[in-house]
């Protein structure tokens, strides 16, 4: 049998209620005593899920967000022996059970700067100076995509007066404009995705509101600059100067990076664009995956054999200049209320580190 599969440890071993939870999650239920602690009951774990456990526990439950990018905390790897992380007093125990059973050592991570925002086309796009040669290289660079009538796609309101009217479903008037990601005050932006559950999302919705969806359609082929694809950039480009993890962190980032993406936009329309395609900042959250993963301190996103395993989590929005319904650019096919029947959560734990 593959050591790999042979079973070493199960949930009942741990003391930390998150670790123990985790470890149901990743574990299976399988009759026989664990190997470990006796326990007849705990959800049995071979070597490969604890160390599937200890990377979702450690490294990405130690995750931290920078003001672009992020980092996890902590590391392990099979170089080193032991741990230096303080944790608390209910961790202890279980961190040297991972110790002990994976031969691994825990440390602090000090990670690559690129990791952190240090990206040199993202720092231009800071600089109001530089701003404009890096909103230029993007319109050159990121493709053109052609979207089609037969493309439909979503728009969430909440709260409305006349549902009916399909005006309702248009940009905002251009006096309620100018605090969005794309849109300024003399540019309406009319956001949509053909994701559904990413709209419902990016309107915060909550269990009182009168929710409306309507199903839209381009009434003509549309020009839409995609900033949601992966960018394909020569290997002699590091992560550092890379263009496409530029604006791979502004995307995912806050309110703070709404004044370049808003740049990019005008910009955009300027050249003739009727709208963008870019990636929701809830990505990440929809398809459930850790965010800037690396392998040995690379991006997966620069390294080919993952390229398609990370375009898959870029969940496109829509954002279309202008007022296009009113203009006939779009048409409403038909619309909905959309009743919230539930709510599930699906998320994982992490260590308290004390002094971090």
């Amino acid at each position: 049998m593959d050591d790999l599969k042979i079973i070493v440890a199960c949930s009942s071993c741990f003391h930390d209620n998150g670790l123990i939870r985790d470890a149901m999650d990743i574990g299976t239920e399988k009759e026989g005593l664990c190997p470990q602690c006796g326990s007849e009951e705990g959800y049995k774990l071979s070597k490969e899920q604890l160390e599937r456990l200890a990377h979702r526990f450690f490294v990405w439950g130690s995750l931290r967000r920078a003001k672009y990018g992020g980092a996890p905390l902590v590391q392990f790897n099979s170089h080193r022996k032991g741990s230096e992380l303080k944790v608390p007093s209910w961790l202890e125990s279980d961190t040297e059970l991972f110790v002990e059973l994976l031969g691994i050592g825990f440390f602090y991570y000090g990670p690559r700067l690129w990791m952190l925002g240090e990206v040199e086309p993202l720092k231009a796009l800071e600089d109001p100076a530089s701003r404009a040669g890096i909103v230029d290289l993007i319109l050159k660079e990121y493709p053109v995509h052609e979207m089609e009538p037969s493309e439909a796609f979503y728009r969430v309101r909440t709260c409305i007066e006349d549902p009916t009217q399909e005006s309702q479903f248009d940009s905002p008037p251009v006096e309620m404009s100018g605090s969005g990601r794309l849109d300024t005050p003399d540019m309406p932006v009319l956001y949509g995705s053909p994701d559904l559950d990413v709209c419902v999302h990016e309107c915060r919705v909550s269990a009182e509101d009168e929710i409306h969806v309507a199903r839209l359609r381009p009434a003509k082929t549309l020009k839409l600059l995609n900033l949601a694809v992966l960018l394909k950039e020569s290997r002699s480009i590091t992560e550092f100067e890379s263009l496409d993890m530029a604006i791979h962190m502004l995307f995912l980032a806050a309110k703070h990076a709404y004044p370049i993406s808003r740049a990019i936009s005008v910009a955009a329309r300027a050249s003739g664009f009727d709208g963008l395609i870019y990636p929701s900042y809830f990505s990440m959250l929809r398809v459930g995956a850790m965010p800037f993963q690396t392998t040995l301190g690379i991006s997966n996103r620069r390294i080919p054999e993952y390229r398609g395993y990370e375009q898959s989590f870029a969940v496109p929005n829509l954002g279309l200049f202008g007022r296009p319904v009113e203009e006939g650019v779009v048409s409403v096919e038909c619309i909905n209320r959309l009743i919230l029947r539930r709510v599930s959560y699906d998320y994982h734990f992490g260590p308290i580190l004390p002094g971090i």
